[in-house]
Order: C-alpha cells, then structure tokens, then sequence
C-alpha cells in the first residue's frame, strides 16, 4: 500500500481511529454472524444473504486495511501555524470575479469541499499552498482557469 503521509487534525485521527475500533469490534461480529446464520439455511450457491453478507464483509475488510494505513501514514496538521503564508491547516479568505470565498486547506482524509474544506491535493489546495496574503493564484482545473485574490491566512 502506498505509504505518502496523511495529514489530518488531532480530531481526524481521533475519528479515524474511532471508526477503526467500530469496523473491527461491531461490523466484523455482526457480519460473521449474518454469515453464520445464512449458512444454516442451506445452499449456498443460491442464498442470497449469504452473498449479500460476503459482499460486505469485503467492504469492511477493505475500509479496515485503508483505516490502517491512513493512521500508520498519518501526520497531525500543526495547529500553531505561519499566517505569513499558506499551509495545510490554513483558513484563506480569497476574492475573485464570483465574490469573496474561505478554504480550509486539510489533509484528503478530512477533505468536505461543501463545507469548506479543501485538500491540499486538490486543485485549489495545491495552487494556494505557500502563496502569501495579497497573492493573485492562477487556478487550473479541468473547467477553465480561474483567479483567486489571497485577502487572509488565518
């Protein structure tokens, strides 16, 4: 598995490791006893929860390996950083010809575009990334490119 960090908050990891602890203790037993109980129904090659539970357990297997190497690849966001420049951790208020927006930069663990927060593998993440307050950025992305005004690091 790839092993490039994961940047997240003190609060990231402490999500991730509780979501780890829930996919091992609780969706590992109920799904091996929704296994057990499909087996005793008899044939298997046409029962449907069985399939249905072997599905998920795959999901769940999966979700558990990523989990893991997240929290074994994980670098905590310093939450005392430069407002001399952007950096992961960041909140950036820009401007541009659309009206007046603000970023978080965060780990792609974190990334909720919606709610503002943006990975600094995105795009915009990467533009902004060490641009200092007053800074015009140059955006590339798939759409078009568009300019963004840094107004705050904060």
């Amino acid at each position: 598995m790839n092993a490039k960090p994961t940047y997240v908050s003190r609060e990231g990891l402490e999500k991730l490791r509780h979501e780890i602890e829930e996919m091992t203790t609780v969706r590992r037993a109920g799904i091996a006893q929704r296994i057990h109980d499909a087996k005793e129904h008899g044939n298997l090659s046409e029962n449907a929860e069985y399939e249905d539970a072997k599905n998920e357990q795959a999901f769940v297997e999966g979700r558990i390996q990523t989990l893991e190497a997240l929290i074994k690849n994980a670098t905590i966001i310093d939450d005392h950083h430069s407002t001399d420049h952007v950096q992961i951790g960041s909140t950036v208020a820009v401007e541009s010809p659309d009206g007046a927006e603000t970023f978080t930069i965060v780990g792609s663990a974190e990334a909720r575009p919606t709610e503002g927060r943006i990975s600094n593998e995105s795009h915009v993440g990467r533009a902004l990334l060490g641009k200092r307050k007053g800074e015009k950025v140059l955006v590339r992305v798939p759409a078009g490119d568009f300019t963004y005004k840094i107004v705050k690091i904060s």
